[in-house]
């Protein structure tokens, strides 16, 4: 095991340890409350908090993979590729409008709670990965393309056992960075009372509680920086697997 992985471990299992038994860190959190203030969040479970966090990001990313690579994919075949500035303006819609204005569009159709941070998300990250799954689709070695054909391979055979396998690992940077987005954003979702660590960033900031503040900054961060890795480290074991990189530790 390396020294990065060695690490990565260390902080995963704190975290873990924090989200189960965050009392064990209130002599480090009481540093920041100030006048008796409550050194650990105290208004709900971090543990469930961070949990469902983690469902909204999930599901929104999800959401936005599916329709980002199906229209990349469209775009990319004969028959769609008249739709391409189509597809890109609706994959620019959401990073045009801020997640802000998305949820207070929402709310007043979806009402307050998770659903209004769905679309947000599911906007926000459509781009990233639209945008890299087309890069994937149309920078394919012409050698190997042309080989899947020479062996008599459908359009449809050359997508699924050629293009998007060696494409993988190009897409799975955009579904990274839309994962790692999300993430941050999704914090926003408590203004229309979502369950996220959002809503501990807030009650500190409402309270004047850095302590408050700084929990649910860590969390969000420190789990940015480890989905961020696991899916880097994954990007390279795909791309030596399909050659397209020199197998090396991760």
């Amino acid at each position: 095991m390396t020294i990065g992985n060695l690490l990565r471990l260390i902080v995963f299992a704190v975290l873990v340890l924090f989200l189960a038994r965050p009392d064990l860190f209130s002599g480090f959190f009481g540093l920041f409350a100030k006048n008796g203030q409550p050194p650990i969040y105290n208004q709900g479970n971090l543990l469930d908090i961070t949990f469902n966090h983690l469902v909204i990001v999930v599901a929104a990313t999800l959401a936005a993979t599916i329709i980002a690579v199906g229209l990349a994919i469209i775009v990319t075949r004969p028959f769609g590729a008249e739709f391409l500035p189509v597809s890109r303006s609706l994959a620019n819609v959401g990073q045009t409008f801020p997640p802000v204005a998305v949820l207070a569009l929402a709310v007043p159709v979806l009402g307050f709670g998770t659903a209004p941070t769905l679309v947000a998300l599911f906007l926000y990250g459509l781009l990233p990965i639209f945008e890299n799954t087309l890069t994937g689709l149309t920078n394919l070695p012409p050698s190997v393309t042309d080989a899947a054909r020479g062996v008599g391979m459908t359009g449809w055979q050359r997508l699924v056992k050629v293009e998007l396998p060696l494409a993988l690992p190009v897409i799975l940077a955009g579904v990274r960075l839309s994962t790692v987005i999300s993430l941050a954003t999704a914090t926003i979702g408590s203004t229309v009372a979502a369950r996220t660590l959002g809503e501990v960033i807030i009650a500190g900031l409402l309270s004047s509680n850095t302590a408050f503040v700084l929990q649910g900054g860590l969390v969000v961060g420190v789990l940015a920086v480890l989905i961020y890795d696991g899916l880097s480290a994954l990007e390279r074991v795909l791309m030596a697997r399909t050659g397209q990189l020199r197998r090396a530790p991760v």
